[in-house]
């Protein structure tokens, strides 16, 4: 029985990071090789809101706003928004004296979601562009977005989020670096095969008449505001060429935080998504959304934990078919360890990290499942400590 629950256990979390990305690889080049060109809508520019959620990022403002006004995109088809509800660090009295930005402000806090929700109503545009306070767009983002809305199928549009590795955050990004870069691949297949699975909140963009408010407990509001287009019969468009650039968490302790609460968000979505896992209603999707996330921020952190008892056990008792599947597995988390231990003392060695790093996820994921199940994730972020964000061409 231990035998068919360790080699079930280390092929799911083989196929959760390795098979399914080589399956969907090799369906997005099937399909590629034999589809037709999209259904086209009319080539004119649509109208766009650019929406920045911003609580206390005054240190963050001047480039912010530098970003924005740089951008390419006609200036009478866009409306540049800050929405600073909660904010006692002076933002909205800064963002006043620009009369190119329109300036939402609530002295009381009630958390992104209630923020966007309150202001989304008063948005006339075609376009809700929505982008964090500390992420630099490059200036061809948002002509970049719109076009992929002439695709009549597109509900949502992804863009790439990019870690920007500094000299004082290399510890921390190495990791965080990589899996980004690993994760964008994933986008863009799975937005070329059908739909990309999700977005994230430093660059994405949806139809406004596809907007659905998130209710105001959820945590990853990004995630189900994209995910929401899909009932409606649209997709998740994904592209590298619209991308945010951020800087990496000050340190590994800053980045866990962060990723704890998004798999406890994402633990949450499962649940209020948990229709979209119908095979027979959306059997392509469903079958994406079932590799690429929920896989992840459930059944396979526990897996891979799992095994570690089990192949104990194993080694010990039937050496000669284990142990050495025991050492091989006892060296990855040797070297996850040694990448702690050179962060901890200021070395950099991205081959240790990067193991680091994946063990830190699926820990996360774990922390992440008990918060969910004992509700003890608030909804408002705490922020993470990032580098100061740069600029880009």
């Amino acid at each position: 029985m231990l035998e068919y629950l360790f080699w079930g256990s280390l092929l799911l979390i083989i196929y959760t990071y390795v098979g399914y990305p080589i399956l969907l690889f090799c369906l997005t080049k099937i399909k590629l090789k034999f589809a037709r060109p999209s259904e086209q809508t009319s080539k004119e520019l649509p109208s766009l809101a650019l929406i920045i959620p911003a609580y206390n990022e005054r240190e963050y403002l001047d480039e912010k706003i530098e970003n924005c006004l740089n951008l390419i995109y006609p200036k009478h088809l866009l409306e540049i928004i800050f929405v600073t509800d909660g904010s006692n660090d002076g933002s909205d009295l800064y963002l006043k004296q620009y009369d190119q930005i329109t300036t939402y402000h609530l002295d009381k806090r009630g958390g992104k979601i209630a923020a966007m929700n309150r202001v989304v109503p008063h948005v006339k545009a075609d376009i809700l562009v929505f982008s964090d306070a500390n992420a630099i767009l490059n200036k061809e983002a948002l002509m970049v977005i719109a076009n992929c809305f002439n695709d009549a199928k597109v509900g949502c549009v992804a863009g790439e989020k990019r870690i920007k590795i500094g000299d004082k955050s290399k510890a921390a990004t190495a990791g965080e670096g990589f899996y980004w870069k690993y994760e964008s691949a994933l986008k863009n297949w799975s937005s070329q095969f059908n739909s990309a699975i999700g977005a994230a909140g430093e660059l994405f963009a949806i139809r406004t008449t596809l907007f659905e408010a998130p209710t105001t407990d959820s945590i990853l509001d990004d995630f189900l505001i994209s995910l929401a287009v899909v009932p409606h019969g649209f997709k998740i468009a994904y592209t590298k060429d619209a991308y945010a650039l951020e800087y990496g968490s000050m340190s590994i302790q800053e980045e866990m935080k962060r990723k704890v609460r998004i798999c406890t968000g994402g633990i949450q979505a499962i649940v209020k998504t948990r229709f979209l896992l119908n095979p027979i209603k959306y059997p392509v999707f469903a079958f994406q959304y079932l590799s690429h996330r929920c896989l992840r921020w459930t059944i396979t952190p526990l897996a891979l934990f799992l095994l570690i008892p089990i192949n104990i056990y194993l080694a010990y008792y039937e050496p000669n078919n284990y142990l050495f599947l025991g050492l091989l597995h006892g060296l990855f988390y040797v070297s996850g360890t040694l990448g702690y231990i050179l962060k901890t003392k200021k070395l950099q060695n991205k081959f240790l990290f990067i193991p680091f790093y994946f063990l830190m996820m699926n820990f996360s994921a774990l922390v992440g499942m008990k918060r969910y199940l004992l509700n003890e994730q608030s909804v408002l972020w705490e922020k993470s400590q990032r580098l100061k964000i740069i600029k880009t061409n």
